[in-house]
């Protein structure tokens, strides 16, 4: 995360705890945190040797603080109360604790995806040829062919470092998969048009914007809109929900697993690739109620591994990889769904 410009957040909290979740929250997310202190001992000074870009103040304890006084009259100084008692991390009252958090913190010092959109430029420099997995002669046979409504659809979810990871486990996917995906990104509207080339470029997936009445079908990834929530009809169909994604993410990667799971149950999945926060941890468990799977990129391969740490640490992914191993995990999966034994599949460069 070296390359990214984040906001600088000097949080003032008076309780260890709260400092801790507040420090690992802020990170998580992409934000700099360049103190992290009780104010009761901090002197005057240290505001001004403290470069910030916003004071997030936070106590529990203490109800009147000279410190805090001092930061208020500051004319220049941007300060954001928070939001009380943190939950524990994987309560089921930590997201919306964190929604909130953030969604004003984007307001005030912006959103670190931000940072996701320039990288699409470098992918579509990229002129690597892929190595690509053969397709298994039991798919191959398979009576879903590409541009058929797809019976099972995944959903790919990332964040920061996301289109390169994505990019990775589509360029290493055969075509004639019996699948449709839904790719959930986090990134600024300006660049939403340039994603689908990024990512798209040397697959064997069509990947394109959302047409509202048709399916998601076989052979497609279908990129979620920034500005308007996707949803799905009783058939199928996806049809535009005519609201904003809940905040403070767009898309919302859990409204988009609740909205998936309700419609397709079992039949439909979750990888949760690279990515800043916790987006999608609240929506895992209906995930799973409801029969399908969440699967994980491994840490060591993210750019930024919060998003997926958070649901391997709320025990919801069933399986970890890097993007080339998700790959290969999900031709496994879709072969023993057709009666198979599993097996390693021969590589193909063509």
């Amino acid at each position: 995360m070296s390359d990214v410009l984040c906001a600088r957040i000097a949080v003032l909290a008076d309780t260890s705890l709260q400092r801790h979740v507040l420090q690992q929250a802020l990170t998580g997310s992409g934000y700099q945190v360049v103190l992290n202190n009780d104010p009761a001992r901090l002197e005057p000074a240290d505001l001004d040797s403290t470069e910030a870009d916003l004071w997030l103040v936070d106590l529990a304890q203490t109800e009147d603080s000279p410190l805090v006084d001092a930061l208020l009259e500051r004319d220049t100084t941007r300060v954001l109360f928070g939001e009380g008692h943190a939950p524990e991390r994987h309560s089921e009252f930590y997201p919306r604790w964190e929604r909130s958090l953030f969604s004003k913190l984007k307001r005030l010092v912006g959103d670190p995806s931000r940072a996701v959109g320039p990288r699409l430029d470098v992918l579509q420099g990229e002129g690597q040829r892929p190595e690509r997995l053969t397709l298994p002669p039991l798919l191959a046979d398979s009576t879903l062919r590409a541009g058929e409504p797809a019976s099972q659809i995944w959903l790919l979810a990332a964040s920061l470092g996301g289109p390169e990871a994505v990019k990775t486990f589509l360029d290493a996917l055969p075509g004639g998969l019996p699948v449709g995906f839904i790719y959930a990104q986090h990134i600024e509207a300006s660049f939403e048009s340039a994603l689908s080339q990024a990512v798209g470029r040397h697959s064997q997936w069509q990947v394109r914007q959302v047409q509202p009445g048709e399916p998601v079908r076989c052979g497609e990834v279908i990129i979620a809109p920034i500005a308007e929530e996707l949803g799905f009809e009783t058939d199928g169909s996806t049809r535009m929900n005519g609201r904003c994604w809940p905040e403070p993410y767009s898309p919302s990667i859990d409204q988009m697993m609740l909205n998936l799971a309700q419609q397709f149950g079992e039949r439909c999945g979750v990888i949760a690739f690279s990515g800043m926060g916790s987006d999608g941890s609240a929506a895992a468990a209906y995930v799973l109620r409801q029969g399908g799977k969440v699967w994980t990129q491994r840490a060591d391969s993210c750019a930024c591994s919060s998003m997926p740490d958070n649901l391997r640490e709320g025990g919801y992914s069933s399986y970890s990889g890097d993007p080339r191993e998700l790959a290969q995990a999900l031709v496994n999966h879709l072969v023993n769904q057709v009666g198979m034994p599993t097996t390693s599949f021969q590589r193909n460069n063509s």
